[in-house]
């Protein structure tokens, strides 16, 4: 009897030994649990994954907790919420050695060298409307972000918030760089005025208020792939009989689209550091690069990788390039959106 004690006190104390890998990332993230499962079993540790709101807001919980780290390794900050990031010192350099195989134009490589994002996958930020309900009232599209701030088609709208949405920091840089500043701020006082909504988050924007999903705004702010998503979750979906058209389409708008390339970083002041750099490592492993598109409707980094074959919904806008700096200070702008626009 004393044996067995000591043997269960022996197991129990390995148990409590297990090293835990903490992962801090936006809402929106989701990976293959055999996947993770299989990462902890070849490190032998446990990943607990906490939700940090949407991309915005996880950099400003990152940034209030740095003394603190909330996690280990963070997922999903983005090419605009790097500058903030880097400074604010929250993360540590560490370039994955499967970097090399993403091309260099998808790189968020720093100017010395150093590496604080491995880019895990990319997307374009893009307006999206409900094909039926514009079929329905026989409306015409928008064909440019002047028609688009219209009281006609600005009550249709619903996005973001840039303060605190990647999504919506991503149309907030595409419009400054479309108009200027100043131009700007009169397109969205314009257009609110006119009853665009402007929500907290890309969930609340895509799954509360667009007329898809039972809102009322027909027009929304979300990624160029997310047509795709809507073949693929409708029921009776058989990738060998694709429909002709998606349910919702692509507005590509003349600046309203953005580039957006989604990382991994280690935390500075992790707890792990190791297994931290480890798991970078794994997000951009084939089999975790297979997963994404279908998984969260974004490109994989990795070149190569397999699409599934409903991405075909899933256009491409030609890309505009964005003002090297605007993308070196957003915040700037950002606070500017708040004062001009926001509080006006």
């Amino acid at each position: 009897m004393q044996a067995l004690i000591i043997a269960g006190l022996l197991l129990g104390s390995a148990a409590s030994a297990q090293t835990t890998l903490t992962v801090i990332s936006h809402d929106s993230f989701e990976v293959d649990k055999a996947l993770v499962a299989a990462f902890e079993k070849a490190n032998a540790t446990r990943v607990r994954f906490v939700k940090g709101g949407d991309a915005g807001e996880l950099l400003n919980r990152l940034i209030l907790t740095r003394r603190a780290p909330l996690a280990d390794v963070v997922y999903g900050l983005d090419n605009s919420l790097l500058p903030r990031a880097r400074a604010a010192g929250v993360l540590d350099a560490y370039r994955s050695p499967a970097l090399k195989a993403v091309p260099d134009a998808y790189r968020m490589d720093e100017a010395n060298g150093t590496t604080l994002l491995n880019t895990v996958d990319s997307g374009f930020v893009a307006l999206n409307y409900d094909r039926a309900w514009f079929q329905k009232t026989g409306l015409a599209l928008p064909k440019t972000l002047d028609d688009l701030k219209t009281p006609a088609y600005a009550k249709l709208t619903v996005v973001p918030s840039p303060a605190t949405s990647s999504p919506g920091l991503a149309f907030l840089l595409a419009s400054v760089n479309h108009y200027g500043e100043a131009g700007a701020w009169n397109w969205w006082r314009t257009a609110r005025a006119g009853g665009m909504k402007v929500t907290r988050g890309w969930s609340d924007a895509y799954y509360k208020e667009f007329s898809r999903n039972g809102g009322k705004f027909p027009i929304v702010l979300s990624y160029a792939s997310s047509p795709a998503a809507e073949v693929f979750y409708a029921e009776g979906f058989n990738p060998a009989k694709l429909p002709e058209q998606s349910p919702t389409g692509n507005l590509f708008l003349p600046g309203s689209t953005f580039l957006q390339l989604e990382g991994v970083g280690v935390l500075k002041g992790a707890r792990q550091p190791a297994l931290a750099r480890k798991f970078v490592d794994f997000m951009l492993s084939g089999g975790v690069q297979a997963d994404i598109p279908t998984r969260m409707w974004i490109y994989p980094a990795v070149a190569g990788t397999a699409l599934n074959p409903v991405f075909k919904f899933a256009q491409q806008p030609a890309p505009t390039a964005v003002k090297p700096v605007l993308l070196a200070n957003p915040q700037r702008l950002i606070d500017g959106w708040v004062t001009n626009v926001l509080r006006r």
